[in-house]
This record gives C-alpha cells, sequence and structure tokens, in this order.
C-alpha cells in the first residue's frame, strides 16, 4: 500500500478546490457517440450529468482543419477529454479549451486501442506517472479550470494496488485531485477495445479502497454501470459515477438522473417532451445543412425496452438518411409506435 497520503491543509493552502463542479453523476466520454448532438440531447433529459466530449487529440485540435472544439451552450457542464502526451500541446489545447467556455479538461489515461497507443496516450500512460504528472502539471499552469484524469485500475501484468497508489501520488502530487477510475484493468496487447470493456474484470473494491485512503481526493467510478440503482449504490462509497453505453443505448434513463441521485424536484420529462424539444435543434442543423440521421442516431434507443421501440428504430433507421428527410420524419416515427405503446 502506498505511504503517502495528501494532507488537507496543504490542498487548502494551494486553493484547490476539489469539488468545483458536481461530479455526482457523468456520461463517459465515448468515441463517436458522445458528439455534440448526443450531449444536446442528453441535456435534455438530465440538467446536472456532468458531459464530456469524445476524445479529441491535441494533433486534431492544433493541426486540424474542423473546429473540434465546438459545443452547444445549452450542454454545459461540460469537460473536453483530450487524448495527447506532450505537455506543450495539452497546455495548448487546455487554454484553448478554458478560453472556449469548457469546464474542464480531462486528459485519457484509459483508452486502450492500438491507434491511440500508436500516439504515445491512453491507457499506456499508466506506466509513465511522471509524464502523466508532467501533463497534468503543465495545463493547471495555463488553466483555471480542473484539470482531471479518467484512467485504470492497471495495465496488464502492472495491476497491484500498489500499481495504482504510486499513479495517484504522482500524478496528485502535480495538483490533479479529480480521479475518475474505470474499475477493469486494460491489457494494452490481445484484446480490442470492446473487449477491454468487457472482458477484464470489474474490481470495484479497488476503487472503494482508494477512496477510503485517499478521502480528500474526487473518485469517482465508471464501468458496467447499467441502473441508477447501481450508482446509489456506489455514491454510498464514493464522491461520483460515470455511465457510459447505458447513457446512450438506453438513453431515457437520463430523464430521472436528477430526481435519484441529485434530490431535484423538477418533474421527469416525458419521452414526447424530449423529442418536441429536440426538434427545433434539428431544424436549425438542417438549415445549417446538416443532415438528419446525425442527430437521429442518437435517439434510436429513446424508446429501449418498451412496446414500440422496434417500430421507432426502424423507421428512423430507413428514412432519416434519405435526401429531404427533416422533422416531419421524426413525428411520423413517433407516430407510427402511439399506438402501440403509452408514452
Amino acid at each position: 500500500m502506498s505511504q503517502h497520503r495528501i494532507d488537507v491543509n496543504t490542498l487548502k493552502n494551494n486553493n484547490i478546490d476539489t469539488y468545483s463542479l458536481d461530479r455526482t453523476f457523468s456520461i463517459a466520454p465515448m468515441l463517436d457517440w458522445t458528439d455534440r448532438h448526443y450531449r444536446y440531447f442528453a441535456r435534455l433529459m438530465s440538467a446536472k450529468a456532468l458531459l464530456y466530449t469524445e476524445m479529441v487529440t491535441t494533433g486534431a485540435i492544433l493541426h486540424g482543419r474542423g473546429d473540434y472544439l465546438a459545443y452547444n451552450q445549452e450542454e454545459h457542464p461540460l469537460a473536453l477529454q483530450l487524448g495527447g502526451s506532450n505537455p506543450q500541446d495539452l497546455a495548448r489545447c487546455a487554454k484553448l479549451a478554458a478560453e472556449r467556455g469548457y469546464d474542464e479538461v480531462n486528459l485519457n489515461v484509459g483508452c486502450p486501442s492500438d491507434r491511440v497507443q500508436n500516439g504515445r496516450f491512453g491507457a499506456c500512460l499508466m506506466a509513465e506517472p511522471d509524464l502523466v504528472a508532467e501533463c497534468v502539471d503543465a495545463m493547471k499552469q495555463v488553466v483555471d479550470i480542473p484539470v482531471t484524469v479518467k484512467t485504470r485500475i492497471g495495465i496488464d501484468e502492472q495491476d497491484s494496488y500498489e500499481f495504482l497508489t504510486y499513479f495517484i501520488d504522482i500524478v496528485n502530487a502535480k495538483g490533479c485531485t479529480d480521479f475518475t477510475i474505470h474499475a477493469r484493468k486494460a491489457w494494452l496487447q490481445g484484446l480490442s477495445p470492446k473487449e477491454n470493456r468487457e472482458i477484464p474484470p470489474l474490481d470495484y473494491e479497488r476503487v472503494y479502497q482508494l477512496k477510503r485512503d485517499y478521502p480528500v481526493l474526487n473518485i469517482s467510478i465508471n464501468g458496467g454501470v447499467t441502473t441508477l440503482e447501481q450508482a446509489q449504490g456506489h455514491l454510498a462509497q464514493l464522491d461520483g459515477v460515470m455511465m457510459g453505453r447505458e447513457a446512450y443505448q438506453n438513453p431515457y434513463i437520463l430523464a430521472r438522473v436528477d430526481q435519484v441521485l441529485c434530490g431535484s424536484q423538477r418533474a421527469v420529462i416525458s419521452r414526447e417532451d424530449v423529442i418536441e424539444a429536440m426538434l427545433p435543434y434539428i431544424e436549425a442543423h438542417l438549415q445549417a445543412g446538416g443532415r438528419l440521421n446525425h442527430i437521429t442516431r442518437h435517439m434510436i434507443g429513446l424508446f429501449q425496452g418498451l412496446p414500440g421501440a422496434r417500430a421507432w428504430r426502424r423507421y428512423l433507421s430507413e428514412n432519416a438518411h434519405k435526401n429531404g428527410a427533416g422533422i416531419e420524419t421524426v413525428r411520423q416515427a413517433f407516430q407510427s409506435i402511439q399506438t402501440e405503446m403509452t408514452v
């Protein structure tokens, strides 16, 4: 077990506010899924959830042709997840993010894909805690918003609790006080990213132990969370819960987050009201030259588990990609299932 523990007074003297954002519930950064359209959609259902962008590499931001930092103002609170390992490049990107109004910058130290490893970022950086600490320090030097880290409980054969706490100690020493821990280790060779989300066993107790040993750090857990009841169980031990695939594939689960996890008295929005609230956003997207399916692909799972879910999914899948498809397509998709279910 690590012999180094953080002193509360040190944090206070350094003016570190570990709870500057409400991290009770967050939606994981997911490549190709958590784009700005999904995030707008998610925000309609939960005002409290902390949203994350897809991972964006420093190279894309600094040298790409697109605007990789674009977002909708309605998405706040919003964190940018960065992929990279060059401290200077990360600092430049963090500064750009802060200038654009992002609420947090998060460093990806958890993705195990070969492409990410070849770029020397993601989970492989767990083996280089000093470099991660240098990256965190470089970003913190140029921004006032929180700089956080998302990581795993270990990599390959380096999966002891001591390995994890050593990593936390080194990175925390440079001022990182917010960690989201995916409660699985990552195999850097031999497993696909999908397999790395499913095959390595979950070890929630290890993350709980981390919080007990580092009580002043803000520790959130990720991995295998599929219900709000599970989230409540984790929150009895930890500061926050990050939900991944379930929040995308069954997005209406987000409609009860504020009430169940955050104490909100606001009425739970209906699925029909979610659809109606999306229509002006969709219309603006179409008028700007966008295509309907860029947005509706994120809405496919809205009726997950209910009679009519298949009809909704089929209608959008078969029609939203067509030239000229517009908000009437969405209305017709909803009309097609009204006889099968009660919203």
